[in-house]
């Protein structure tokens, strides 16, 4: 075979193998939406946390006039943090379902299976997306029963969706390498509780990154958490501004999800060692 043919054939090699693991990542996320189906009583008791949050922290806030936020309100401000929260708490705990499919005995059939393991990991990532996008309703209907001048285009809201499901899959691959390393649902339940306040309250979702100390400042501009809200916020809110631009957003996120993408696929087989 000659040079040329032999190029044009790996290269139809390189797509179908891309087009295979593309399928099997989506396989994987379709099965477990699927448990989604029969069983939504995770997501409707995960609703009840936005409203609270927006009905009665966001008005206390925003009658005590404590906290500044420029040209928009504080309920116009805090309902894009509220929202990133929720997605965080949902997919911060999105690895005990790992450990439970360890102890059925689901994990082990994924792994003997042709799919890489880099399906397996981006598969529960987009399913953790789809449950990130449930929470976004809830918070946009929310939003505008309390009058906040939302921004209602079509770009505006396939950005939202991005934004959602592309910081709950940063936040559930992370889940996926804790559950990995420390394998059981107890020692994984107090770390994901532990991890969930710190990442929230060191973010600008409920005060502006301007009014933090130097030392909380820090912290915030490396937690992916940040940029997740700067990007709602730009998005979901008439006349809210982005501090670090959209583009910076979806980069740094992309990034950190990149990274955490190779170490949770280096990590899945531990999890049944």
């Amino acid at each position: 075979m000659s040079p040329q043919s032999a190029a044009p054939s790996s290269a139809s090699n390189k797509v179908k193998t891309m087009r295979d693991a593309a399928g099997q990542m989506l396989a994987v996320a379709e099965a477990d939406i699927r448990k989604l189906r029969h069983d939504p009583s995770e997501l409707i008791t995960r609703m009840a946390q936005p409203a609270l949050w927006l009905l009665i922290f966001g008005q206390v806030l925003a009658r005590a006039h404590a906290i500044p936020t420029g040209r928009i309100g504080y309920v116009e401000f805090v309902a894009p943090g509220i929202l990133a929260q929720s997605v965080l708490f949902v997919a911060i705990f999105y690895g005990v379902s790992l450990i439970w499919e360890r102890d059925l005995g689901i994990v082990q059939k994924y792994l003997v299976s042709p799919a890489p393991r880099s399906a397996l990991v981006g598969g529960r990532a987009i399913s953790s997306g789809v449950r990130g996008v449930s929470q976004a309703i809830v918070v946009y209907l929310l939003a505008a029963l309390l009058g906040v001048p939302l921004r209602l285009t079509i770009l505006d809201g396939i950005g939202v969706i991005a934004t959602v499901m592309l910081g709950s899959a940063v936040f559930s691959t992370f889940s996926l390498i804790i559950a990995c390393l420390v394998k059981t649902r107890e020692r994984f339940m107090g770390i994901g509780q532990i991890l969930t306040m710190p990442l929230f309250f060191a973010s600008n979702a409920i005060y502006p990154l301007n009014i933090m100390p130097p030392w909380l400042r820090g912290i915030a501009v490396v937690n992916p958490l940040t940029y997740q809200v700067d990007a709602l916020r730009r998005l979901m809110i008439a006349n809210a501004d982005s501090v670090f631009g959209l583009d910076v957003d979806f980069l740094v996120q992309l990034a950190i999800l990149m990274v955490l993408m190779l170490i949770a696929t280096w990590l899945y087989p531990r999890i049944v060692n």
